[in-house]
């Protein structure tokens, strides 16, 4: 913890994160906008066949929760059946994709006034998916 910065507004920062910044993103926190990504790998849900029923099921009911919450922004699943490219600049395709980045499984975005609400989501969807969630942050954008 920062004790000051910026007029003594106290902000969780790493020290290679600018005071600017940190201070923004506290005020950002404030209001309302922060997204957060909730997510699974694919590997991490164990259930059996005859279960899938009901946990989609339950967590559709939590995605209608968020939206109904007016906190929904994005959600679905990698379709793990459709290989990934790498798309140039010049429009190029590769089926090389960057070393590290591959992804399955399923992914909600929601947008939420704190971490303390994210940690809240991610475990309704855990309960849910009958699988533990990875919370992630997204950095604040004003063009977004």
């Amino acid at each position: 913890m920062v004790p000051e910065v910026a007029g003594s507004i106290p902000v969780d920062r790493p020290s290679d994160v600018p005071p600017a910044l940190a201070v923004a993103r506290h005020a950002l926190h404030n209001c309302g906008v922060t997204k957060y990504l909730i997510s699974f790998p694919s590997e991490a849900m164990k259930v059996a066949a005859a279960d899938l029923p009901a946990v989609a099921a339950a967590a559709r009911a939590v995605i209608a929760a968020a939206k109904a919450a007016g906190v929904y922004v994005f959600g679905g699943g990698i379709d793990e059946g459709v290989d990934p490219v790498l798309v140039g600049a010049d429009r190029s395709l590769s089926p090389q994709i960057h070393p590290g980045s591959h992804l399955d499984g399923g992914f909600t975005v929601l947008e939420l006034p704190t971490r303390d609400a994210a940690v809240q989501w991610a475990s309704r969807m855990a309960a849910a998916c009958r699988c533990a969630q990875e919370l992630r942050e997204f950095m604040y954008d004003p063009d977004s």
